[in-house]
């Protein structure tokens, strides 16, 4: 056997990979809901590749190539508030074939576009199907992952936001720049058909609120094991605050079925839980400053740096080698912490990672030289990545079980809110302090990176105060079940 593995050293990653997962069962999940977050990463990223061919081919500025992606997240924005209650009550996986299926339909139509209005009717029909991702993934994990896991699980998943952008960077702009960026989307199109296909065959709907958690299948870990099946109501964040004498907030435990409520009583029930509402708005700045960056990063290396596209496609693997491992190594380690019992974990850590990312960006988009700017990005990315699984698990444990679809709604409104600015408002914003000759030297997009730094640091700020209400409202969500 050790032979074996040492003749095929692939085989034993996969191997180890499928066992840390918690087993085959489990891994086929976290791949087919990783590769769902994929696709939109991979759409925008393959747009930011492709910045230079669209602006030349379709005569655009940076402005016009951020409202791209502004107008698919706004109308994604709008969609994910009724497919956030579809996600409650209907069969979450057919919703998510549907839509990617849709996906597909919009990225050829994109790749058909003669002109720059053609392309941006596409991006709006695109934005419907963006909006169905995130409630039903969000819905998803929870119902497939017990809590103890799910930071670590979540570390996995999220890994396809940054595998799908590092795709969209590398190969759609490899593929842009020596075929066209219409063979691009074509790609995209051809591997949303097939993910949706996938999906119908391997993606079981599992039962709702936790009823249908995935055991860990080696035993051992997690939140059960073969012999001790994963309980609703035993988890370690839940333990942990309960062993601190943490009590839930009784006016605002649920004891009735969301199901029956209208869609703004559901919001107003939501906002009501103080941790969502300053989570939310953390979320929401982080993938702002992201949507920025994925959509021009390009464009500004490439001219900043002085170095070729080719050059550039090289280096994203390492920075996005940085992500991936900040991560899933921030999901592992938050959920080693939670177990022995530093319950404020899931919220002290995005905060650090917040914090670094804003400090190591600085002088990594301000100097010109990219041997000395590639490790600070590397370590900027990684620390950005590493708020999601906590910050995403966080998000399960302080809302019950069944208004986790609208919950993910909800913060996808603001998020995609605030991601369909981004693009637009860090063009513009370029456009303006790059001054009358043009930004052919990247310095406009450089001032830009910096200014929007400031929100980013700023969440650091954020997470902290939500330190203090975030025991009570895990208290107040497990009282509800």
């Amino acid at each position: 056997m050790g032979e074996s593995r040492r003749r095929n050293p692939g085989a034993a990653l996969a191997g180890h990979v499928v066992r840390v997962l918690g087993g085959p069962q489990r891994a086929r999940v976290v791949l087919l809901l990783a590769s769902v977050l994929a696709l939109n990463s991979a759409d925008t990223g393959t747009v930011g590749a492709a910045a230079d061919q669209l602006e030349r081919d379709l005569g655009i500025s940076h402005a016009e190539l951020g409202l791209l992606s502004t107008v698919s997240s706004g109308v994604g924005a709008l969609a994910s508030v009724p497919l956030g209650v579809l996600a409650d009550r209907a069969n979450r996986v057919r919703l998510l074939v549907l839509t990617i299926a849709l996906w597909a339909v919009a990225m050829a139509a994109g790749g058909l576009a003669p002109s720059y209005w053609w392309l941006l009717l596409s991006r709006l029909l695109l934005g419907a199907a963006v909006g169905a991702s995130g409630p039903a993934v969000a819905s998803l994990t929870g119902d497939f992952i017990p809590p103890a896991d799910r930071a670590a699980v979540l570390g996995w998943i999220l890994t396809g936001e940054l595998v799908g952008a590092g795709v969209g960077l590398v190969v759609g702009g490899e593929i842009a720049a020596t075929l066209s960026w219409r063979y691009a989307f074509f790609l995209l199109a051809l591997a949303s058909a097939g993910l949706a296909v996938l999906l119908w065959k391997l993606l079981p709907e599992p039962a709702r609120n936790g009823a249908g958690w995935m055991a860990d299948e080696y035993g051992g870990g997690g939140a059960g094991s073969r012999d001790e099946p994963a309980r609703p109501s035993v988890d370690r964040m839940h333990a942990a605050v309960a062993a601190r004498g943490v009590k839930p907030d009784r006016e605002r435990v649920l004891t009735e079925d969301p199901n029956r409520w209208s869609l703004g009583r559901a919001v107003t029930y939501l906002l009501g839980i103080p941790t969502n509402r300053l989570l939310i708005v953390a979320s929401a700045t982080g993938y702002f400053f992201f949507a920025g960056l994925r959509t021009f990063v390009v464009v500004f290396a490439i001219r900043h740096f002085h170095i070729s596209q080719t050059t550039l496609g090289g280096l994203v693997p390492i920075i996005g080698v940085a992500a991936v491992a900040g991560t899933i190594l921030a999901g592992r380690l938050t959920d080693r912490a939670l177990a022995r019992g530093h319950t404020s974990v899931r919220i002290m850590v995005p905060a650090f990672g917040y914090t670094v990312a804003a400090i190591c960006f600085v002088p990594g988009v301000w100097v010109s030289s990219i041997l000395v700017a590639l490790p600070l990005i590397a370590l900027a990315a990684a620390a950005l990545a590493a708020a999601n699984p906590p910050l995403d698990a966080a998000r399960l444990d302080i809302v019950p079980g069944r208004l986790w679809g609208r919950a993910e709604s909800l913060r996808t409104v603001l998020r995609l809110a605030a991601e369909s600015l981004a693009p637009a408002t860090f063009g513009w914003l370029a456009d303006q302090l790059a001054g009358p000759s043009g930004d052919a030297s990247g310095t406009g997009l450089r001032n830009a990176f910096l200014i929007m730094l400031v929100p980013l640091l700023a969440n650091g700020l954020i997470l902290i105060a939500a330190r203090r209400t975030y025991p009570i409202d895990v208290a107040t969500a497990a009282a509800a079940r």
